[in-house]
């Protein structure tokens, strides 16, 4: 028989009932409760399982650097105290969370599958240290360093958890004592020294104009404007290697395909234009007009470069450097990532990158070359390479090879095959980036296919739907679903300037979503019958200040009549209309706080 366990008052173990053995030997015991039914009665019983771990130590990460956790708990007993006597408002906020993000007019599985890689957080890919940085692994103990060219595609951190994003921002990229080097180089992986990373270090750029638009003010921008600044001189400088900075990137670019490119690369590049957009919006609101100019131009110029040179007709390609044959490039085969930035562009409500024409043309040739609903003959023709995606799942392929003048032989240069594999592969995280793009440029039924497959294949029938692979379990790069999630919503947010968006991609007509803000979150929906549009905006916890809000549908008159109520009061709101878009600035800084709804009536 098991032991007898006593609690205290406060519902923890009585410290004469504590128990200890050695390691080599189990430690064994009950926890029970005993409670009385009368006939057709029921009752909840609660327990609450708790641990405390406060001695983190990690290789070549300096220092005992301990849990965060452990600042504020001394025990796993105090935690439970902690649980017991603050249960009703942290059980009652989860669930009010779970009700409001299913309480959505987006299939159910979309709503799993966008928002269930979160959960990598709360594993062992994920830490928060005890002087607050966050760090992170590629996946659970794969791959250290909180590795920029993976950790940027995810977009559940910096949506959800904010202020952990920042944390990351301040306390490793940005810090000279982990990751910023003198000359504006961000180490791809902080203290262990892997040097530079092209589509990590823009892909900080445009992180950090994430987290500007997620803080509540202009703070973290100011603090962080002169790294930022130096950290996108360090791209331009990239870019100058031949005595101009003409937008088009050519020189050594190692990036998350783990292999030094050469040449002119789209996706690399495109990312770069992202990123130069990115900076030169923050250099605006930073008061350097004269960088923001700067980085216009550059911009400017790659962007008709891009197109003239790296446009085949059909899709984006890159020209391998003949003086680097044996480095890797996958040439003119369609490569999964080649309008990566458009799709960054997005999520930070960038606008239009990459002309749209030649965008939707090489998402078009993804979804002929790449995508497949059964991989097995691709992979049973093309053997190197992981098999994340089995025979008879579908899946969308890193790089196929449809142009005459190159294949993957040609592509491997003299590279190690466990890096050319990555051709053949289907890899979660890019697959997730490119359905969100799909369904941002309205290739709704491709998107949601992507997107579908990748769901089939983490179907709890087949694998662990919480925990998508890549090259280790868990794998942070998968938490761009989010992104899928934030593109159905054609969701855009600013928080210092006070400023929330909306533009449905499935079912505008009537929709609703969940959104998150700096200080709060809660509710969008909208609905159109006949000539007249209602949206509301609910805040379910904290507060969101507005001055101005962005709507779309189908059709907007040019003259409408707008109402706009906080709970019951009128606001006199001032319109500015496109075909589509409606833009409502408020009179001022309107602030709702939880349990109001900000309602809004446009008419013809």
């Amino acid at each position: 028989p098991l032991p007898s366990i006593k609690l205290d008052s406060t519902g923890a173990i009585s410290p004469d009932e504590q128990s200890s053995k050695p390691m080599n030997q189990p430690l064994i015991g009950a926890l029970s409760r005993k409670i009385a039914l009368a006939a057709n009665e029921s009752k909840t019983i609660t327990f609450v399982l708790a641990w405390h771990f406060p001695n983190l130590k990690m290789s070549r990460v300096a220092g005992g650097i301990g849990r965060h956790y452990a600042t504020r708990f001394d025990s796993a007993a105090a935690v439970v105290r902690h649980v017991g006597k603050d249960f009703e408002r942290l059980q009652s906020q989860t669930r009010l969370w779970r009700d409001n993000w299913y309480d959505s007019t987006l299939p159910f599985w979309l709503l799993d599958r966008t928002l269930l890689n979160a959960s990598i957080l709360a594993t062992s890919t994920a830490y928060r240290f005890a002087n607050g940085r966050f760090y992170g692994w590629e996946g659970v103990g794969c791959c250290p360093g909180t590795c920029t060219h993976v950790w940027h595609y995810e977009h559940a951190l910096g949506r959800l958890f904010p202020e952990l994003d920042i944390a990351l921002r301040e306390r490793a990229d940005f810090n000279p004592d982990i990751s910023f080097k003198p000359d504006g180089m961000i180490d791809h992986r902080g203290e262990f020294a892997a040097g530079h990373a092209i589509d990590g270090q823009a892909g900080t750029l445009l992180r950090a104009y994430r987290d500007h638009q997620t803080s509540a003010d202009g703070a973290f921008l100011k603090r962080n404007y002169p790294a930022i600044k130096k950290a996108a001189e360090w791209l331009i400088g990239r870019d100058a290697q031949d005595g101009q900075a003409d937008g088009i990137l050519s020189g050594a670019q190692h990036n998350t395909l783990d292999a030094q490119w050469f040449g002119p690369v789209s996706w690399l590049t495109g990312l770069y234009l992202a990123a130069l957009r990115a900076v030169e919006e923050m250099a605006l609101e930073s008061g350097d007009p004269p960088f923001a100019a700067r980085c216009r131009a550059i911009f400017e110029a790659g962007q008709k470069k891009l197109v003239a040179d790296l446009f085949n007709g059909e899709y984006f390609i890159n020209h391998p450097d003949p003086k680097h044959p044996e480095s890797i490039n996958s040439g003119s085969g369609c490569e999964i990532d080649q309008v990566f930035g458009q799709s960054w562009a997005f999520q930070v409500a960038l606008g239009r990158i990459l002309p749209e024409q030649q965008t939707r043309s090489a998402l078009k040739a993804l979804w002929k070359y790449n995508f497949a609903p059964d991989v097995g003959a691709y992979r049973k023709a093309n053997k190197p390479g992981r098999w994340y995606a089995m025979a008879g799942e579908a899946g969308l392929l890193m790089c196929s090879f449809p142009s005459k003048d190159w294949d993957y032989d040609k592509a491997k240069g003299k590279g190690p095959e466990w890096a050319t594999g990555y051709f053949n592969e289907c890899m979660n995280g890019f697959e997730h980036q490119v359905a969100g793009h799909m369904i941002w440029e309205g290739m709704i039924q491709e998107g949601l296919a992507v997107e579908r497959a990748l769901h089939d294949r983490y179907h709890a029938s087949r694998r662990n739907p919480w925990n998508e692979v890549e090259c280790g379990d868990h794998y942070a790069r998968s938490m761009a679903s989010y992104g899928v999630f934030i593109a159905a919503c054609g969701f855009e947010y600013h928080g210092p300037k006070g400023h929330i968006g909306f533009a449905p991609r499935l079912s505008p007509d009537n929709f609703k979503s969940a959104f998150t803000a700096a200080r709060g979150w809660g509710a969008f929906a909208q609905k159109r019958d006949g000539e007249t549009m209602q949206a509301s905006i609910e805040l379910k916890v904290g507060e969101l200040a507005l001055s101005s809000i962005a709507l779309t549908q189908t059709r907007i008159p040019k003259a409408p009549k707008v109402t706009v109520t906080l709970a019951g009061r009128a606001i006199q709101a001032r319109a500015e209309t496109t075909e589509t878009r409606i833009l409502l600035h408020l009179p001022e800084t309107t602030t709702i706080t939880a349990g109001q709804k900000l309602d809004i009536q446009i008419t013809g």
